[in-house]
């Protein structure tokens, strides 16, 4: 028998209150990304788990490398072609991605002619490191503050 009592350890179905938004990423111009905070809206603090669509045509946000955060994604629906370490790679309904950390670079676009939805997620450490190789740069977050260098020459 299902119920519908609210706890805040729940969402039901299409409850987007208070955890929807849109993401583009600013080095990135066919970066489009809407996404339903799922985690953090059960009060999980280490743990990144989003219900995501990809409009057909966008990407998701650069081909990038994490140094501590392992990240994943599972397509629900839709295709997609995901980069991974330079190589590519065609993702349907069902295909399960996984990046162990330190990751290898992976970017993901929807080449599809429908809305590509995911379920993605990963680690919530208080340090973020992430590498953008295409760009040459490295990202350092730590808590509200970011800060964006140079990566040095391999």
């Amino acid at each position: 028998m299902t119920s519908s009592k609210s706890s805040p350890f729940l969402i039901r179905a299409g409850d987007t209150s208070g955890g929807v938004h849109r993401a583009q990423h600013p080095w990135n111009d066919k970066s489009d990304i809407t996404m339903n905070e799922l985690a953090r809206r059960t009060g999980m603090s280490r743990a990144i788990v989003k219900h995501a669509v990809i409009p057909p045509g966008k990407e998701g946000f650069v081909y990038h490398s994490h140094i501590r955060d392992e990240e994943w994604l599972y397509v629900l629906s839709g295709t997609c072609t995901m980069e991974i370490d330079g190589g590519e790679f065609e993702m349907g309904p069902g295909d399960f991605a996984g990046f162990p950390a330190p990751s290898v670079a992976h970017h993901m676009r929807n080449d599809g002619e429908i809305p590509l939805v995911l379920l993605m997620g990963g680690e919530a450490h208080d340090v973020e490191i992430a590498d953008f190789p295409k760009l040459g740069k490295r990202k350092v977050g730590t808590g509200d503050k970011v800060q964006v260098v140079d990566l040095p020459e391999a």
